[in-house]
C-alpha cells in the first residue's frame, strides 16, 4: 500500500529524480533518494510544509533538487527505475535515508549536522540528515522489517 498518493506520471517523475540524483550509487542509492522524496511529501514540517505531492517535492523552489536543472533529469524513464520508485512510494525504507529529509555530497567527511539536522549516515558519496521526531513526526513512520527489505 502506498504511503503517499501517486499516479503513473508521478511514479515516472520520482524515478527520473532518483536516477538523476544517484544512478552512480546503484539501486540502493537511488532508493535512498526515493526515501528522502517520500519523506518530504509526508513530512508537512520545516522546509516542506506546503509539499503535498511528488511534483511539489520534485520542483520545490527554493529548496528543491539540483537534478531538475540538468537535462539528464528529463530523459525517458526506464522500467527498472519506475519499479524502484514504486517501492519508495510503497513505503520501503533504506537506512540511512529512512527518516531523512536531506542529503548532499560533501568534498570530505560527513558533518555531524547540516542546517541543524543530525547526520544519520553515509552511503557511498552521499550524507543523509534527518529532523528530530518532535520536529517531523510523520517521517518516523513504521520501520518494520517489511519496510527494510534488501534491494533486489
Amino acid at each position: 500500500m502506498a504511503v503517499i498518493k501517486s499516479n503513473s506520471e508521478h511514479e515516472r517523475m520520482l524515478a527520473r529524480l532518483m536516477r538523476a540524483e544517484a544512478e552512480g550509487e546503484g539501486e540502493q542509492g537511488m532508493m535512498m533518494v526515493g526515501n528522502v522524496g517520500v519523506n518530504r511529501v509526508l513530512g508537512d514540517c520545516l522546509d516542506f510544509r506546503n509539499i503535498r505531492s511528488i511534483p511539489d517535492m520534485v520542483y520545490q523552489n527554493p529548496g528543491g533538487f539540483e537534478a531538475v536543472q540538468k537535462s539528464y533529469f528529463y530523459q525517458k524513464t526506464r522500467d527498472r527505475d519506475v519499479r524502484l520508485a514504486r517501492r519508495s512510494i510503497g513505503g520501503e525504507q533504506t537506512w540511512p535515508a529512512s527518516n531523512a529529509l536531506w542529503f548532499f555530497r560533501p568534498a570530505g567527511a560527513c558533518p555531524d549536522t547540516w542546517y541543524n539536522q543530525q547526520n544519520t549516515g553515509r552511503f557511498k558519496a552521499h550524507c543523509f540528515f534527518a529532523p528530530t521526531a518532535s520536529d517531523c513526526p510523520a517521517v518516523f513512520r513504521s520501520n518494520s522489517p517489511s519496510n527494510r527489505s534488501p534491494i533486489a
